[in-house]
C-alpha cells in the first residue's frame, strides 16, 4: 500500500487525482495539501482534512503535484526532508529551478514530465521518428491549445514536443502556435511541410483522466526507487 499525498488538492487535477486514488486499492491517501488562501481549504475530502503546510508530507510515500513551480519547489525541499518520492506534473518552470529540481533527485526518486498521459508519450516516440526521417525539406510548426485559466505559453507539452523534434531532427521548431480558449484540455499537433506533402501527428485530451490515470502509474513506478530522475517515457517502457 503507497501512502500517497496529493498537492492542489481542490484543483482541476488534485482533485480528479483523489477521486481516482481513492478507489485505487494499491494507495491509501494519506495527506491533501492546497493553498491557504484557498476558499475550500477548511473542508474535508473523504473524511480527510486539507492541509496547508508542508509538514504535512511527513510520513507519506510519494506526492503527486500538479500546481504552481512556486508550490512544487517549496514541497520539493520537505520531500527532500522526509524522504517522499515525487511525481511532478507542475510546468513552467524557469532553468534554474528546473536545477533544483534535478539537484533534489540525486537524494530521492522523481518523475517530472510535463505531460503524465500515455497517449500523448506516443505523440512524443512517433515525432520522434518522423523528425528522423524528415530532415531534409521540410519545416516544422507546431499548435498547442488549452483552457483560458492556464497560466503558461506554451505549454510544457509543446516546449516538450519541440525539444524531441530538434534533438532528433537539427531542425529549429520557430513557430509554436498558443491558444486560450473555454475549456480545453489540451490538444497539440506538429506537422512537417515540405513542398510535396504536410504529416502531421496530433493528440486531444478528451478529459484530464489521461493525465490522473498517468500520475498515479507514475506514483506506482516510484514504489521501488532509491533516488534519479525519470520521465514518463521511463515509466511506460517499465509497464511495457
Amino acid at each position: 500500500m503507497i501512502k500517497l499525498a496529493i498537492s492542489g488538492c481542490q484543483g482541476r487535477m488534485g482533485a480528479r487525482i483523489a477521486q481516482l486514488a481513492f478507489a485505487d486499492r494499491k494507495f491509501t491517501v494519506k495527506t491533501l495539501l492546497e493553498h491557504a488562501e484557498n476558499p475550500k481549504v477548511h473542508e474535508t475530502i473523504n473524511g480527510i482534512p486539507i492541509q496547508t503546510q508542508p509538514a504535512g508530507l511527513k510520513g507519506c510515500d510519494v506526492l503527486i503535484e500538479f500546481t504552481t513551480p512556486e508550490a512544487t519547489l517549496e514541497h520539493l525541499k520537505a520531500c527532500v526532508q522526509f524522504k517522499v518520492k515525487m511525481v511532478i506534473g507542475t510546468t513552467g518552470f524557469t532553468p534554474a529551478q528546473v536545477r533544483q529540481i534535478k539537484k533534489a533527485s540525486r537524494k530521492i526518486p522523481i518523475v517530472f514530465s510535463s505531460n503524465m498521459s500515455v497517449g500523448v508519450n506516443i505523440v512524443f516516440k512517433l515525432a520522434e521518428l518522423a523528425a528522423q526521417k524528415a530532415v531534409k525539406g521540410y519545416t516544422v510548426k507546431m499548435t498547442e491549445a488549452h483552457h483560458i485559466h492556464k497560466k503558461d505559453a506554451p505549454s510544457g507539452t509543446a516546449k516538450t514536443l519541440a525539444e524531441i523534434v530538434e534533438a532528433a531532427s537539427g531542425i529549429k521548431v520557430a513557430d509554436i502556435k498558443s491558444i486560450r480558449e473555454g475549456e480545453i484540455v489540451g490538444d497539440h499537433s506538429v506537422s512537417f511541410e515540405s513542398a510535396e506533402d504536410v504529416i502531421t501527428i496530433s493528440h486531444h485530451a478528451k478529459n484530464r483522466d489521461i493525465f490522473a490515470k498517468g500520475s498515479l502509474v507514475a506514483a506506482k513506478f516510484l514504489e521501488k526507487k532509491k533516488k534519479g530522475l525519470f520521465n514518463m517515457q521511463d515509466v511506460l517502457e517499465s509497464n511495457s
